[in-house]
């Protein structure tokens, strides 16, 4: 009997605390879609969006969200989750409009992530300079990356922008300028391709012949960062959490970020305010460093229902691209075999397609040491369950953004 109503209290505890967070969200939640939204918290360091990869409405929710924060003067720099090269480039596209560079910049951006090499991504870019364009000189975005290198294309680029070259004779530099030109390698970081063997001669020459260098550098902190940022891509075993929190720390000198808010554009993992077991992401070393308190972080997190992603490109035997193809199951973390502790409460209480809710407040059931919208449930594969059981969603991130019906990204490759 004692079992009975043991089992009984359980049942129903459940029930009560699932109509409080149910009535929770009700009373914070925003619709993103209304012409009139305002995000709520301006008093941060720097906020962060992400969201499972390769869904189109993601790029609409961040282009609301940053809309929303320009407007009220409060973002200085944008960091999406690319190198400082590519950051550097993506800056000379918004001051020039240059799209025949911007689509090249994001088919090396999503060398990475193939899913934001889109046609979404594209646009997402294409928007994002009409609403620079449209903000006060003094508030203009600028873009910092300061991510793992990507490609080694615009590193290079970048470096023979900073030098002037006719009076460096060596073969390493030559080299360097002749594999430019041509524009015929594959720029990859990922293992000892051509382009990994001249940015390794380069960096040798350069570190036993600085002096040589003094009298052709337009700024030796950036060369020396873009070095420091090679020298992480050739070691394999080099961790990119801390590649990200360490160039964050460097460029830190450069632009002031303690004193000029950021809005950081990466995936799920890497905004994640609490450990999963022992892997701390870039936020998480932000607090754990001490660099910032936890509350002048923000971390929202968009969560995909009823909805497709791109999933794989589909290249023939000589490596051309032939089509592709896209998930509504996998990879949106809303399916029977794979989906987010808690997301049906989300669901429930949606108001539009893009349906925002804020976590945060002090009274927040999601301070309940129950990890709901930060576990994975896995029927078929390895869970995080073990690495997040006993911790809050509130350790974790501040919103949930809950994005309906959207569409898979399309390839860059098909756009006309």
């Amino acid at each position: 009997m004692k079992r009975i109503f043991t089992a009984i209290f359980t049942l129903v505890s459940i029930y009560n605390y699932a109509q409080s967070k149910a009535e929770y969200l009700k009373n914070n939640r925003i619709d993103i879609t209304n012409r009139e939204f305002k995000f709520p918290q301006q008093d941060f360091n720097i906020i962060g969006f992400g969201a499972y990869h390769g869904s189109a409405k993601t790029e609409t929710v961040e282009h609301s969200l940053l809309t929303s924060l320009t407007k009220e003067g409060i973002i200085e720099y944008y960091l999406p989750e690319t190198d400082f090269s590519l950051g550097h480039f993506f800056n000379t596209y918004l001051q020039t409009g240059d799209t025949l560079l911007l689509k090249d910049l994001v088919s090396n951006y999503g060398m990475r992530v193939p899913q934001e090499r889109s046609v979404e991504t594209y646009q997402k870019w294409k928007n994002l300079k009409i609403l620079n364009d449209q903000l006060p000189k003094e508030d203009k975005l600028t873009v910092i990356g300061i991510d793992q290198l990507v490609t080694y294309k615009y590193t290079a680029k970048h470096i023979l922008e900073l030098l002037n070259t006719d009076h460096i004779k060596h073969p390493a530099v030559k080299k360097l300028e002749q594999m430019v030109a041509l524009d015929t390698t594959d720029y990859s970081p990922y293992y000892n391709s051509y382009s990994k063997g001249i940015m390794k001669a380069f960096v040798t020459y350069y570190e036993t012949n600085s002096s040589v260098f003094l009298n052709s550098m337009k700024n030796s902190y950036v060369f020396e960062h873009i070095i420091q940022d090679l020298k992480y891509s050739f070691n394999p075993k080099t961790n990119r959490e801390e590649v990200i929190y360490n160039n964050y720390v460097h460029l830190d000198s450069l632009y002031n970020f303690k004193n000029n808010t950021q809005f950081a554009r990466f995936g799920f993992f890497h905004l994640e305010k609490e450990r999963e077991g022992n892997n701390p992401s870039f936020f998480t070393q932000l607090i754990e460093n001490k660099v910032y308190k936890k509350e002048r972080i923000i971390s929202i997190i968009g969560y995909l229902t009823e909805s497709r992603v791109l999933w794989d490109h589909v290249y023939d035997d000589e490596g051309n691209y032939k089509s592709y193809t896209t998930e509504g199951g996998f990879g949106i973390g809303d399916y029977e075999k794979e989906y987010f502790l808690g997301i049906d409460h989300l669901k429930n209480t949606k108001i539009s397609d893009m349906t925002m809710f804020k976590l945060n407040s002090t009274n927040s059931p999601y301070n309940d040491k129950t990890p709901d919208l930060i576990e994975v449930v896995m029927q078929d594969d390895t869970s995080n369950e073990d690495a997040v059981r006993g911790k809050s969603t509130t350790e974790f991130i501040d919103y949930a953004i809950l994005i309906s019906d959207s569409k898979a990204n399309t390839p860059i490759e098909e756009m006309k």
